[in-house]
């Protein structure tokens, strides 16, 4: 502090202004002012006072709070008066200037009884001169009627508002020797004192609606035992010192700087005020025996509360409810209550009955105050323990097979008389608890578990019918799409209504169990038949992005078998553009179909211009020019087809129906390539003139041939050599593939049948010469040899089954011939 003052100028010494007299001495005044420097302020100044009972520590609060010199009393000489009249200081090391008051304390024994005139003038003057008063109590004297200052606070607010225009001030009430006590609670028991006190002030007519806010801002500070807590005293008072730092600031403790009088002015307002304080005798206090009464009957009710906060009996009866339920709560409570209540009876007999009545409901109110949070615990174990057995009592139920409804309502109704049973258990006579808000959160949270079940029953009910539908809709759609007839669609509307309206009936018959209003069953059928159509749309969508492959698929069918779903035979019979013109019809068919969704029966133009835009050729594209005057795939939607149920756009179907023709064209082209081939093998003979021109110009040969056998046997030879050839081979296929391939193939394959040929010839030839030699030897010997000679012929067969055909077909000639 002192390096404070050392940085902020000289130290100004307090002053006394006012003595133990009552006179203030100006000539005093006018000297603090000018070694302060008061005058040269201005505006710019800031004035402290406090005030409080005699030796609370008023002069000690100050001395630490703002750096000043204040007399303090010393503890260790005894409780006595140290501060007399009014002193003024400067505080050192804050700025605006500040001009701090120490007052002489209330309540002091050395002015006896006739001190209250004084208290009241000097009070009053702090509240008219200063900015900021500071209000000294002691925390165990917050709710008393004389110690909290509230007659001399009323008497202050009547006497202000009559002699002076009342000035905005801020009270700081400063709470010494804080206790546990949570200072949250301590500042809201002292503001709403003051209000009241504000409201039962009588004012002047000008005043009459006045607030307290429009006069006071009204402030709570708390601070520990200086004594038993030095350095925490300590380090509070740095943290509200700061507080004072720029006061006048405009979130200040002096914010409000309406009326302030400048500085040079100061000395003269403040002895003006003093006199015509000290002129006005109508001020008075309450009795002193009531005052008396008042302490006394305090302290008696503050020993039965420690009293009973104490007692065996409460605290077995209290950590009973935190543990859990306690039986006949209520009646225990209320015996415990009684008998301290009785004891303060008999101490408080013979003090004024208005007071004794009054702290008597404070011990009341305290006592049961204090034990409410046992009670609450009571309530909340009972709160716990009848939802717990609702909840199991409702799916106990359920789970036997009761309808949702009546088993939910007669559990609930079950479950609030238990509640509405241990709540009377639970209460004391000398109150009226009121449980209504605590039933009524029951009744909530058995409500919300009620329809948390009641949604997830619902939930699961209709995601079993949702799976019926998904069952009953995506197979057969898919089914019904895949053929791409004209009447799909239809089918599928009648599918789909069939399945949907089965299901909603099973469905509402399972919803009545639940009693729900017709709004939410309504609601509940129309996100069911909503599910079943968005069914159909997304497998028609699922479709439709397939169609592709399902117009290959389709046009593969149809070219390549015919009506009885056999395999196509490409010969010169079939008409390939005809075959090939339904085939594309059938996948263009399939692509009008997949093109948008019809479930709501209106009429489209989509299958006709398809058919007139891309089907090439034929009396429908011949009639495009009279039906559309454009491109009807020249668009992005299709005419009468919302866009929602719009799968392929005209002009997606003209590029799908681009990339089907280019994919066709092979097995296009090969159904063209294996007719050719077939005709050509089907038409190896020469044409009939060329046989008639063979005729005619080879007549001479003919009739040559006839005059010499010889050339006929080798004609026959040729052609039987020619014959076994033609049974070897398939010369037929040889020639499908061109005639220079078919040349090729038999070139090279026809030395070695010739060769196989041969020598069956020979092998024929020496089986006879030994055929004749073997009967002359002995049956047995030919039996022998025959059976020899068909064992080499069957192995003959098996090793070339084509040479064997042919070997045959010589054979049977030779024995012929033989």
């Amino acid at each position: 502090m002192a390096a404070t003052a050392a940085a902020n100028g000289p130290e100004c010494p307090a002053t006394q202004v006012v003595g133990a007299d009552g006179e203030m001495d100006g000539a005093a005044m006018e000297r603090f002012a000018a070694a302060a420097g008061l005058a040269s302020r201005g505006l710019s100044y800031v004035v402290v006072s406090i005030f409080g009972p005699q030796g609370s520590g008023k002069s000690t609060l100050l001395n630490h709070l703002f750096g000043t010199s204040f007399t303090e009393m010393d503890a260790l000489k005894g409780r006595n008066q140290t501060t007399k009249g009014m002193w003024v200081a400067k505080a050192v090391g804050i700025e605006p200037f500040t001009v701090v008051m120490d007052l002489e304390g209330t309540d002091g024994r050395e002015r006896g009884e006739d001190d209250t005139a004084f208290e009241k003038q000097s009070a009053l003057f702090a509240l008219a001169v200063s900015d900021i008063v500071m209000i000294n109590l002691w925390c165990h004297d917050i709710g008393r009627e004389q110690a909290a200052n509230r007659p001399l606070l009323k008497t202050i607010f009547e006497v202000l508002m009559r002699l002076f225009s009342p000035r905005k001030t801020t009270l700081l009430l400063v709470i010494r020797d804080k206790t546990k006590t949570p200072v949250e609670y301590l500042a809201q028991a002292l503001t709403e004192d003051i209000q009241k006190i504000w409201d039962s002030v009588p004012k002047p007519e000008v005043f009459k609606e006045a607030a307290l806010s429009d006069f006071f801002n009204v402030d709570v500070t708390a601070l520990s035992s200086y004594e038993e807590k030095e350095e925490l005293f300590k380090e509070q008072v740095g943290k509200l010192r700061n507080r004072f730092i720029n006061s006048i600031a405009p979130s200040g403790l002096a914010a409000d700087r309406r009326g302030v009088i400048p500085a040079s002015a100061f000395c003269i307002s403040a002895m003006q005020i003093w006199k015509v304080i000290q002129e006005n005798k109508d001020l008075n206090l309450p009795a002193h025996k009531v005052m008396v009464a008042t302490v006394r009957c305090e302290e008696i009710a503050d020993e039965r509360l420690q009293s009973f906060m104490s007692d065996e009996g409460w605290l077995e009866l209290e950590a009973a409810a935190k543990s859990g339920p306690v039986t006949g709560f209520g009646m225990k409570l209320s015996a415990i209550v009684d008998s301290y209540l009785s004891e303060y009876d008999m101490e408080a007999m013979y003090f004024d009955e208005s007071v004794r009545t009054v702290k008597r409901q404070q011990l009341e109110s305290d006592i049961l105050h204090h034990a409410y949070p046992a009670f609450e615990t009571v309530v909340k174990h009972l709160h716990c323990t009848v939802l717990d057995k609702f909840k199991s009592d409702l799916e106990q139920s359920l789970r036997t097979g009761g309808r949702f409804a009546a088993t939910a309502r007669y559990c609930a109704q079950s479950s609030l008389v238990e509640f509405d049973v241990g709540w009377r258990d639970a209460v004391v006579k000398h109150v009226d608890w009121d449980g209504t808000s605590i039933r009524n959160k029951l009744q909530q949270h058995v409500e919300v578990h009620t329809e948390s079940v009641r949604s997830a029953k619902l939930d699961e009910l209709k995601a079993t019918y949702e799976k019926k539908l998904l069952d009953a809709l995506s197979g057969p759609v898919q089914s019904i799409l895949e053929t791409g007839n004209r009447n799909s669609w239809a089918s599928i509307r009648r599918l789909y209504r069939r399945e949907t309206e089965n299901a909603i009936l099973r469905f509402l018959n399972s919803l009545s169990e639940y009693e729900l209003d017709q709004t939410a069953s309504a609601q509940m059928v129309l996100e069911l038949r909503e599910y079943a159509r968005c069914t159909v749309e997304k497998k028609a969508r699922e479709e439709a992005g397939n169609v592709l492959m399902r117009m290959k698929e389709r046009f593969s069918t149809v070219l390549s078998r015919d009506k009885d779903s056999m395999p196509r035979t490409w010969t010169a019979n079939e008409d390939i553009r005809s075959i090939t013109r339904e085939a594309r019809l059938a996948a263009l068919r399939l692509m009008s179909v997949m093109a948008a969704v019809r479930l709501d029966e209106k009429q489209d133009k989509i299958d006709r211009a398809l058919m007139i835009s891309l089907l090439d050729g034929g009396p429908l594209s011949q009639k495009r020019s009279i039906e559309f005057t454009s491109d009807p795939l020249a668009s992005s939607t299709w005419q009468e087809v919302s866009p929602k149920d719009t799968l392929i756009t005209p002009v997606q179907c003209k590029s799908i129906w681009r990339q089907f023709k280019a994919e066709t064209e092979y097995p296009l082209a090969q159904a063209i390539s294996m007719q050719e081939a077939h005709r050509r093998s089907s038409n190896w003979l020469p044409p009939a003139w060329t046989i008639l021109l063979l005729a005619i110009l080879g007549f001479n040969e003919f009739v040559f041939f006839l005059r010499n056998p010889v050339y006929i046997l080798g004609l026959f030879l040729a052609f039987v050599l020619s014959y076994a050839v033609w049974l070897q081979y398939d010369i037929t296929a040889y020639f499908r593939n061109g005639n220079v391939s078919g040349l090729l193939t038999i070139s090279s394959s026809l030395l070695p049948t010739i060769m196989e040929i041969v020598t069956a010839i020979v092998n024929m030839t020496h089986n006879k010469k030994h055929s004749s030699h073997m009967s002359r030897a002995g049956p047995h010997h030919a039996q022998s040899f025959s059976n020899q000679t068909r064992k080499h012929a069957q192995v003959h067969y098996h090793a070339s089954p084509d040479s064997a055909s042919s070997s045959s077909s010589v054979d049977s000639n030779s024995d012929n011939e033989s």
